[in-house]
């Protein structure tokens, strides 16, 4: 069930004239697509206003993922309202009694940019008190090799500017869930599983996250938070972000791209096309 709070549709593209330096010398100008970043201040009940960097669009979605991430927000039902300013540079968020009275947990300091994650927390020690994750889905390997393809080819804000991040939602039969995009790694995050609060898809027991970029511990954290079995990222992981899916259940894959992929926890989640899984190769 779709829950009707505002989402602005996209809005991160800006027109650029620029030139380009081509073959020994600049050749004539030209137009170009830039990835818009901008500032949204987030108005959360008593709390002091929280200023993030993003890519306009589905900025409710962002406030949303933000909320449950930091444990203000469990459900949609504590979001009474997601109210946008009519010049798009801010958002009311409007709490249930009891989320409100769990504001203390979004404690932040200054401002946070488009590549934060726990940038201004005065207290890193709740992040990783986390659940574990249970439920054992088998993703076949042949599917998750065509997982970054599919992606990509949904990416249409990076297709224009080349300048966004991803972060996708796949189930076990490869099938796109849901996308969002943003100047920001951690945004977009905040973004897909804000929509997943709002339409009801938490927690995201036999999906696959699927990260354009590196797989650090705040994108960890968040996709753990949200129930994610399988979380893979185009790049390398941190040695923070293994630590965090080995305790917690997380089967975690980096560098996946067409052919390959380093599989680095869990391995009982990932299937053969004979329907044998990682651990008997080791």
């Amino acid at each position: 069930m779709s829950v009707p709070y505002p989402s602005s549709p996209p809005a991160g593209r800006m027109p650029v004239r620029l030139q380009t330096w081509r073959e020994g010398r600049w050749q004539q100008a030209v137009d170009d697509t830039l990835a818009v970043e901008a500032p949204l201040s987030l108005q959360v009940e008593d709390a002091a206003p929280m200023v993030t960097m993003r890519t306009p669009g589905h900025d409710a979605e962002l406030a949303a993922g933000l909320l449950y991430a930091e444990g203000v927000v469990s459900q949609a039902e504590d979001l009474l309202a997601l109210d946008p300013a009519a010049d798009g540079q801010a958002l009311a968020v409007t709490l249930a009694p009891a989320a409100k009275a769990r504001l203390p947990r979004l404690a932040r300091a200054g401002v946070t940019t488009s590549s934060c994650g726990v940038c201004g927390k005065a207290d890193l020690t709740a992040l990783g008190n986390l659940a574990g994750v249970a439920h054992q889905t088998r993703f076949p390997m042949g599917t998750l090799l065509q997982l970054p393809r599919r992606q990509r080819a949904a990416q249409r804000l990076f297709a224009d500017t080349g300048g966004l991040h991803a972060a996708a939602l796949f189930d076990a039969a490869g099938r796109l869930v849901l996308l969002r995009e943003d100047v920001g790694r951690h945004n977009a995050m905040d973004k897909l599983v804000g929509r997943a609060l709002l339409d009801g898809l938490l927690p995201l027991t036999g999906h696959c996250v699927l990260l354009s970029g590196r797989a650090s511990f705040e994108l960890l954290q968040k996709s753990i938070r949200a129930g994610a079995e399988l979380v893979c990222a185009v790049s390398a992981p941190s040695s923070a972000a293994v630590e965090l899916a080995a305790r917690h259940g997380v089967t975690l894959v980096g560098f996946l791209r067409e052919g390959r992929a380093n599989l680095y926890t869990h391995p009982d989640r990932l299937l053969t096309a004979e329907g044998h899984d990682a651990r008997e190769a080791q």
